[in-house]
């Protein structure tokens, strides 16, 4: 199966903001592939390191809430 990358990419940026607190941070539970791929798009800060969440970037933070209401809601 092909997989398209992008589609992930813009799941897991939607399911980081419903994991959002401490304005723009969100756990980082998520494949170290996926977390690399959004971090090299500029959309989240280097996800390396002992902290469990990762900081969004401000254009992160407004994709994940574009995504989370495009996917999610009704």
């Amino acid at each position: 199966m092909d997989i398209d990358e992008n589609k992930i990419d813009e799941a897991a940026l939607a399911l980081l903001h419903l994991t959002l607190h401490d304005y723009g941070r969100a756990w980082k539970q998520i494949d170290w592939e996926v977390m690399n791929r959004l971090y090299e798009k500029g959309l989240i800060c280097d996800p390396v390191g002992k902290a469990k969440s990762v900081q969004l970037t401000d254009e992160g933070m407004k994709q994940s809430e574009e995504l989370y209401n495009k996917l999610f809601s009704k």
